[in-house]
């Protein structure tokens, strides 16, 4: 069982991997229709991850319990060794292409708040930027 937990793990990992590599994508075309459609995929896989690593921990604790004079390596088979291995693998990768993401969403996010603060001037209240009283911050021309 526990072989079986960490492969659909690892399946869940490398969609959301590719997931991220396409909203990167999306991202450098401005094309952001695509990546909001993604979002709920994106949850979804995220949340299966999140309940497959729990089953593993879950499965990997039983294995402890049930042999509790033995060390873990020696617990698990080569192949549940190998898979473990390639978990920690794909999620470096995933924390390095999301580290990816995150920089971009922040260029981009900054980009258009410049823009809008240059269309509509803001004042400081204290700590808070708000959108400025002056009714001719905006003229509309018909």
């Amino acid at each position: 069982m526990l072989t079986h937990h960490l492969q659909s793990a690892l399946e869940d990992l490398r969609d959301l991997i590719k997931i991220t590599k396409s909203d990167i994508e999306d991202i450098k075309q401005a094309q952001h229709n695509p990546q909001f459609e993604r979002l709920s995929i994106k949850d979804e896989k995220l949340k299966n991850f999140e309940s497959k690593k729990a089953m593993i921990d879950h499965e990997i604790s039983l294995l402890m319990t049930q042999n509790p004079n033995a060390e873990l390596p020696k617990l698990l088979n080569d192949e549940q060794h190998q898979l473990l291995d390639e978990l920690k693998i794909q999620l470096s990768e995933l924390r390095e292409v999301n580290k990816e993401y995150a920089k971009l969403v922040v260029i981009v996010s900054n980009l258009y708040n410049n823009f809008l603060e240059q269309i509509v001037p803001v004042e400081m209240q204290g700590y808070n930027k708000v959108a400025s009283k002056d009714p001719s911050v905006l003229e509309v021309r018909v």
